[in-house]
């Protein structure tokens, strides 16, 4: 049984924080209840305790409180979420209330939002693929389930556009197993919250996901409960409800400057670039919820956005990102600025578990070589435009010639995509081989000669069906080429002639 114990010696009250005295016994993490002159209460977290005092951290404004009238009630108890499968299809604030409608949903079970540690021995290595329908994540830096895999962006790049497509589109192949989708808006504008919503409503994805919305203007103490309560749901419809659950959490950095924030009104001592020291810690705390648990059913993958300040990857948020995740997205601002769509540059981005979901029975037997092959193409013709750049595209050799117009077809065939377009991996890995097959088959190194064999165009005579405006272009150069050859039999016949009277 727990006893709650009410104080009214409350001592100082600065920013955000409260600093109670006289106090013994208060828990790291225990909810506070704060109620003030007029009988409004507000809850708060203790974020600090000493032999004598308790520091509380208030969920919302600290206006209206009094030193001498307030008082503080001590629960007892850590921070909790009721968590229930009626969950799904609805929008929750960044406390875990409900922010669609005022309809409760049935509480299955409370869940402390803290989480359990997984024991490192009950994980199991993520194994599946999971397929987003965007050829340069599926084909390049393939996403597999359980694993946590960040989207390194920039300020005005489309990452929330990419985001609500994966959550839309995300699914396991071939399989039957439920999947949904646990989304967490951080310290989002109300435009973006309002744009993720309808998104969601407008293609029913919204009927498998949990939604939960911290605004820009919210109390920044919300902006470190939303993803716990968004893991502590996805733990429940993963572990106890065996759903396959892809855990989406944009802005992590907003995440970050809340935590400063808190730092900077506790007087501690900062880090590298005013960060809190403990910070790898804090945010490890998060990225670690995701994976596999053995002996469940379910699983947790996690897909999260880090807006870089300033595009800078080596900006501690990032860099300690990298540090405990496995590999990265990275949002190009260079592709941005040619208006593709995704701008995914592939020689920025890296999933570290790709191997271990992708090749036969799980995507294609040929899908590791045509991504090294594309991913060396790719490279080379980079380095190809770089000399251009120098030397002039006349003077290249015909092999480097070959590597430009391979790096032009490259992101506007495979990296470009609709916005509304959900692409199979049979169909990206066919995309990636007609690009390939514009390269001599010498070139192809990277590629088993069996499957060279067996999925080359010219071995085995088909090509993908190419988009709308791929196929105009095709018509166009076809159209070219039949009004050369009327003048080229001309020249031939004149030629021949003259060869004749000799």
């Amino acid at each position: 049984m727990k006893f709650e114990t009410e104080y009214r010696t409350l001592g100082k009250v600065s920013g955000p924080l409260l600093v109670v005295n006289a106090i013994k016994n208060a828990g790291y993490g225990e909810i506070t209840k704060i109620r003030l002159d007029s009988g409004e209460e507000r809850l708060g977290q203790v974020i600090e305790t000493a032999d004598t005092y308790a520091v509380v951290q208030v969920f919302g404004p600290t206006s209206g409180i009094s030193i001498k009238s307030t008082s503080v009630r001590f629960t007892g108890d850590t921070f909790k979420l009721g968590v229930g499968e009626e969950m799904l299809g609805r929008v929750f604030n960044g406390q875990g209330k409900p922010k669609d409608t005022n309809a409760a949903f049935a509480v299955e079970k409370e869940r402390d939002i803290n989480g359990e540690p997984m024991n490192p021995t009950a994980r199991r290595m993520p194994s599946d693929f999971i397929q987003t329908g965007v050829s340069s994540i599926d084909g390049l830096m393939t996403l597999v389930r359980g694993q946590k895999l960040p989207i390194f962006s920039g300020s005005g790049l489309p990452h929330n556009r990419l985001a609500a497509q994966i959550a839309r589109q995300a699914k396991v192949v071939g399989s039957k197993e439920n999947f949904a989708v646990v989304f967490a808006g951080i310290g989002i504008t109300y435009d973006d919250a309002s744009f993720f919503i309808e998104n969601f409503r407008k293609t029913g994805a919204l009927k498998r996901t949990v939604a939960f919305m911290n605004l820009a203007d919210d109390p920044s103490i919300e902006r470190i409960l939303t993803p716990r309560l968004a893991l502590t749901t996805a733990e429940f419809l993963a572990y106890d409800k065996g759903m396959h659950v892809l855990v989406m959490l944009t802005d992590m950095t907003n995440y970050c400057e809340a935590l400063r924030e808190m730092a900077s009104a506790r007087e501690e001592v900062p880090g590298r670039r005013g960060y809190p020291g403990y910070m790898y810690t804090d945010l490890a705390s998060i990225y670690e919820r995701a994976g596999i648990a053995e002996g469940r059913k379910g699983s947790i993958t996690q897909l999260n956005i880090v807006t870089m300040p300033g595009d800078d990857i080596t900006h501690p948020i990032p860099d300690l990102t990298g540090y405990i995740t496995e590999g990265q997205i990275f949002l190009s601002r260079e592709l941005n600025n040619k208006g593709l769509y995704p701008p995914v540059n592939p020689l920025g981005s890296l999933s570290r578990l790709m191997n271990n979901g992708i090749g036969a029975g799980k995507t294609r037997e040929d899908h590791r070589g045509v991504a090294d092959q594309l991913y060396g193409a790719y490279a080379r013709a980079q380095e190809s435009r770089s000399l251009s750049a120098i030397i002039g595209t006349e003077a290249l050799s015909e092999t480097d010639k070959l590597y430009l117009k391979f790096g032009d077809d490259f992101e506007k065939e495979f990296l470009a995509q609709g916005e509304d377009e959900d692409r199979s991996i049979e169909n990206t890995l066919d995309i990636g081989w007609k690009l390939l097959s514009e390269l001599p088959e010498g070139e192809l190194t990277r590629i088993k000669s069996e499957h060279i064999s067996k999925y080359h165009f010219k071995h085995r005579g088909s090509a993908p069906k190419e988009s709308p405006k791929a196929s105009a272009e095709t018509k166009r150069e076809e159209e070219k080429e039949e009004k050369k050859q009327p003048a080229k039999k001309a020249a031939g016949k004149k030629s021949g002639g003259r060869r004749k009277k000799r």
